[in-house]
């Protein structure tokens, strides 16, 4: 049955107890391009650009999906409220009031079916949001978007997109030996699937680490200096 299948394994490895989220993005491509050219986000609506299994489960009964129009997340299960209800109005979209940071801070796990953390390791953009970044990630303008709430309910709110020529810097894939090394990070098998498991918090506590002692960020995996900031 294709994704059901899929998601049907998730909910069953995760348990009554246990909590399944999904990244459901409407973005395909760049944050910039896609916010100019769509104003408006519809919670129960929009659909997920990020694949079918994301797509399938945004649609099933019961699953709760956050408010913000760039980087939507689903969740299904006792907690799925609490992942989701707060990241409506957020400035940016990985605070410690999104799915993102809340998966971390409770202990996740971050699966990576058949990809890499290139164009899929959005978790690494909380370390943006939790401190005071040194590079502009974000671009200077900021965008309004009318939102459609689960509720039918419209409202406005504003939020920044990624600088499409500092997303061009992302080294993201040079960051899996600091977490191999951090033991935060297993390459395992699901079926014929090549996939990354990490530890969500210790993710978020390596990141941080390496920031604050060496500069490593995606941009800089190595804590070399990028001309021009300090």
């Amino acid at each position: 049955n294709g994704p059901q299948t899929v998601i049907n394994g998730f909910l069953n490895a995760v348990g009554e107890e246990g909590n399944l989220l999904m990244p459901t993005s409407p973005v395909s491509k760049l944050q910039y391009d896609f916010i100019q050219e769509n104003p408006k986000f519809n919670v129960l609506q929009t659909v997920s650009k990020m694949g079918i299994v994301s797509e399938t489960f945004r649609q099933m009964s019961g699953v709760k999906r956050s408010a913000h129009p760039t980087e939507p997340v689903s969740a299904f299960g006792p907690l799925a409220s609490y992942f989701t209800q707060d990241h409506f109005g957020e400035n940016t979209p990985y605070t410690k009031n999104s799915p993102w940071y809340r998966l971390m801070e409770k202990n996740g796990k971050i699966l990576y079916v058949g990809v890499t953390l290139i164009n899929a390791g959005t978790n690494l953009h909380v370390l943006e949001d939790l401190t005071s970044f040194k590079y502009p990630v974000y671009h200077e303008n900021e965008f309004e978007v009318e939102v459609t709430l689960e509720n039918g309910e419209k409202q406005k709110m504003r939020t920044k997109v990624h600088n499409p020529e500092f997303s061009k810097r992302r080294r993201c894939d040079e960051l899996i030996p600091h977490f191999i090394a951090d033991n935060v990070l297993k390459e395992v098998k699901l079926g014929k699937a090549h996939c990354l498991l990490l530890d969500a918090k210790g993710m978020l506590d390596s990141m941080l680490k390496r920031y604050e002692q060496n500069g490593t960020t995606m941009y800089t995996p190595n804590g070399e200096k990028i001309e021009g900031y300090e």
